[in-house]
């Protein structure tokens, strides 16, 4: 075998550190982002934050402020745009008392005062309505001992007997006075706390239900004797078992799945999801503008006295850790600048696509792609993804995903998705519940606005929307009219 040696052209992309930066930089959520920040200004004497009176602007990669943008300004003054907070007011949020007056009675049971006295959990909130039911000392110290031994769901982790010995010390009280306080605190709210399965749990529930009657007392024999039965929603079966009708059974059947089989999570602590937007969307009597959210824009920028002073310094080893160190400063301040820049061209982009949903609501959502928004910026279709990925567009229809403003264009239709599920709610919530639309008429009235897509597809969107068949809406509609006058 003989060597050789020959020469190749070829190009391709040299991944540097600083591009890697760039590119991690513009994948990064608005918190994932400060907390990036955060830890480059511990680690990187060469970084600082300005404060908060010298923050100025977001800044571009040249160093000047990123302008709001205008987009797509018009010649006449556009009518106002208000959907979102419709419903909000200082009476609403306030309790008819007003922003500014909230807080006078907040001594006097105001909601300030209602907040701060409201129970933290359910156990907290059984234990107070027990404080009030009992007067022995004795009985309290129980019963506060009782609630401890349900499990997170609402039911009693233990049989009577294991119960009964685990008493404390103290405290203790005979099987049947245990066993009588247990029963007491399931009839207090929420319904059905301390029992010990699902049959019992749902019976204490349907004690204190509504409507009483017929179908409350059917309700409670399909639950003492044939809950399995009820699992198959086998209406015929149960209704020749209890010789009742199949009306009757479907009756009770509704009022059992309104009842809650986890009373215990009823005070379940969720965390709100806060949502920073990363650009705010607004319009003025000229057009739309668009401009990143400062807050959601974490700045740094280079020490300049550090910089001046190691530019002062002789070329030592621990010179050269340092200006290592301020060329690292620099590529973070270049990449944040970039980050922004990018984010405000996509966002010029969105809102200049988008402006029909902006004015008109769902059913004006235009097909777009990433590749479009890349080739309208001169970008990489990657590039869009990443910086589109997490980032949120605060607008008068509410504070939404940079994501929700990409549809595909239907095949058949000049629409987006967006709007064919729209265009399908409007039509099902304004049919006539007696003579519900099928998907297949649904198809044809909207080929009638120029919208051709098969019924398939309609019965597609449909189920996104958990809007069910034209069949099923029918028998729904029968239900509700058989309990109305049951």
């Amino acid at each position: 075998m003989k060597a050789s040696f020959a020469m190749q052209l070829s190009q391709g992309v040299n991944i540097t550190p600083q591009l890697l930066q760039s590119i991690r930089l513009l994948q990064l959520t608005g918190a994932e982002l400060e907390a990036h920040v955060r830890e480059a200004l511990d680690a990187n004497p060469m970084l600082e934050q300005p404060e908060a009176g010298d923050a100025g602007p977001v800044e571009g990669v040249d160093g000047n402020p990123l302008p709001v943008a205008d987009v797509q300004p018009v010649a006449e003054p556009l009518a106002d745009v208000r959907v979102v907070d419709e419903a909000w007011s200082p009476e609403v949020a306030f309790g008819g008392n007003g922003g500014a007056g909230a807080g006078a009675d907040d001594d006097e049971g105001g909601p300030a005062a209602r907040i701060a006295a409201a129970p933290a959990d359910v156990r907290e909130h059984v234990r107070q309505q027990l404080v009030l039911m009992l007067t022995d000392a004795r009985e309290i110290a129980c019963a506060a001992w009782l609630v401890d031994q349900v499990d997170d769901a609402g039911y009693l982790e233990h049989d009577p007997e294991t119960l009964s010995a685990l008493q404390p010390f103290g405290c203790a009280l005979p099987p049947a006075r245990l066993e009588s306080l247990r029963h007491s605190m399931m009839s207090l709210d929420p319904a059905g706390f301390g029992a010990r399965d699902l049959r019992e749990c749902l019976l204490a529930q349907l004690a204190q239900a509504q409507p009483g009657g017929e179908v409350r007392a059917l309700a409670m024999r399909i639950v003492h004797s044939h809950l399995p039965l009820l699992a198959t929603h086998d209406h015929a079966t149960l209704a020749a078992a209890l010789e009742a009708t199949v009306a009757e059974v479907a009756a009770a059947e509704r009022l059992i799945l309104s009842l809650d089989p986890r009373p215990g999570e009823c005070f379940a602590a969720r965390d709100p999801a806060y949502v920073v937007p990363d650009v705010v969307v607004s319009r003025d009597a000229y057009g739309w503008k668009v401009e990143l959210n400062g807050a959601a824009a974490p700045r740094v920028r280079v020490n300049r006295v550090y910089e001046g002073m190691l530019g002062r310094c002789s070329d030592s080893a621990s010179a050269r850790g340092l200006r290592d160190l301020l060329q690292e400063a620099r590529w973070l301040v270049r990449a944040l600048a970039m980050r922004h820049e990018t984010l405000m061209k996509v966002s010029q982009v969105i809102v200049e696509r988008q402006r029909g949903f902006l004015e008109r609501g769902a059913e004006a959502m235009q097909p777009l792609t990433l590749r479009e928004v890349a080739d309208a910026i001169g970008m990489h279709e990657s590039t869009v993804s990443r910086i589109t990925t997490g980032k949120y567009m605060q607008t008068p229809r509410g504070t939404l995903e940079l994501k929700f403003f990409f549809s595909n264009r239907l095949q058949g239709a000049e629409v987006s998705g967006v709007a064919i599920r729209a265009m399908v709610k409007r039509l099902i919530d304004s049919e006539n519940p007696a003579v519900p639309l099928a998907d297949d008429t649904i198809a044809a009235l909207l080929a009638r606005q120029g919208v051709r897509i098969a019924r398939r597809t309609v019965a597609k969107y449909r189920d996104l929307l958990q809007i069910a068949a034209a069949k099923d809406r029918r028998r729904d509609l029968a239900h509700r009219a058989e309990a109305s006058f049951a």
